[in-house]
């Protein structure tokens, strides 16, 4: 089986991280992934949250791969560019290629063949594997990706595996789709006291060994001007993933990982799922939620609901809705108290003040300080 040499060059290679969205075409290797002790699956509900948390497991020293159908690369284009390529992250990518080969569903067509000149354009390196005999080449895929810091995707044609393979699902997989949840929710609302701003500064001061992920554009520069570390991870582009790279990482290191989110960033990326299902103990999500667009002129988010809530329909127990200084001092103080993952709502008001400056670090000086003092 043809599934089963694709697991021992993963494994071969010292792949610990795996990170998929389901294809018909490659179920058998997804089932075999599921069932390997040797990684660690990450089921995604978007394509580009794997490369988020692809990216944060390589910051903290771990060996990551995508499993994905092709057509997920079209949503997963700009985190690939502005995170996997502008930090020189590698990213190996297993995508079964739909749209070519015996394709039945017309929808996948357009894309599927005109991917080849897409990555070409985008200078994204890929490796076409026809058929079986060509299986072995994945594992070149893997090494360039690594030795050469940078994207490289396996386009595998759905000829490649041949037919016949069934692997059934386990069935404690299925009896976790079974469960209840009594939930009573009773919050009012109250009027912010603090910016973004004073909540970073009060945040900074509890701050001590943690990795610390902030969000694109302003949070990044208000961080970048409260308190530098070479243990913060500044995010220069790839809106909605810094809750995916901070899950990457708090995957591969026991130090207690701190994310520095918005109420948009966390809209747009929906990995609150993905972090309740995988429940890391040393994971900390804090939403810096002022309602708006923060860095692009503080427009409006589509959201009137509840950030905390919707942590809490997610799966994760452990949250907490703070307004004032005091309060957010008091969660702070307690926020190990429990196992993690853990969600801290901040209601802030809107507004960049004070203005802080442009970051003055490249995207190579960001990433090679931060995995320098994240291996000490």
């Amino acid at each position: 089986m043809y599934e089963r040499e694709v697991i021992e060059l993963l494994k071969r290679n010292g792949i610990d991280v795996v990170a998929t969205l389901p294809c018909e075409k490659i179920s058998v290797l997804l089932r075999l992934v599921a069932r390997e002790e040797a990684f660690c699956h990450v089921g995604l509900n978007r394509e580009e949250n794997g490369v988020g948390i692809s990216a944060g497991v390589c910051l903290a020293g771990g060996k990551p791969v995508m499993i994905i159908q092709s057509t997920g690369l079209g949503n997963a284009i700009n985190a690939i560019m502005s995170l996997s390529c502008t930090y020189r992250l590698p990213l190996p990518i297993i995508a079964s290629w739909r749209g070519v080969y015996e394709e039945k569903i017309e929808a996948q067509v357009p894309l599927g063949k005109a991917l080849p000149k897409i990555l070409d354009a985008m200078d994204l390196k890929y490796t076409v594997v026809a058929d079986s005999s060509a299986i072995g080449t994945i594992e070149e895929v893997i090494q360039d990706a690594f030795r050469n810091e940078r994207p490289h995707i396996a386009l595998i044609s759905p000829k490649a595996w041949g037919s016949g393979a069934v692997i059934e699902e386990d069935a404690a997989q299925r009896q976790k789709i079974a469960r209840t949840r009594i939930l009573r929710y009773e919050k009012g609302t109250e009027e912010p006291e603090m910016r973004r701003y004073d909540a970073i500064r009060i945040l900074s001061e509890y701050i001590r060994e943690e990795p610390v992920i902030s969000n694109i554009g302003v949070p990044s520069k208000e961080l970048y001007a409260i308190k530098d570390r070479a243990l913060n991870f500044y995010m220069l582009g790839s809106l909605g993933q810094a809750s995916p790279i901070g899950l990457g990482v708090a995957l591969k290191t026991k130090r207690e990982t701190i994310v520095l989110d918005g109420d948009g960033s966390l809209l747009m990326s929906n990995i609150l799922p993905v972090v309740g299902a995988k429940k890391p103990e040393n994971l900390s999500i804090v939403c810096l939620d002022n309602g708006t667009w923060g860095s692009t002129g503080d427009q409006p988010t589509p959201f009137y609901g509840d950030m905390e809530l919707t942590a809490i329909g997610a799966g994760i127990e452990s949250t907490a809705k703070v307004y004032t200084e005091a309060a957010l001092r008091s969660s702070l103080e307690q926020l190990y108290a429990e196992r993690g993952p853990r969600f801290l709502h901040v209601i802030v008001k809107p507004g960049n003040v004070p203005p802080v400056e442009n970051i003055k670090l490249s995207a190579a000086q960001i990433k090679e300080r931060f995995l320098f003092s994240a291996c000490l």
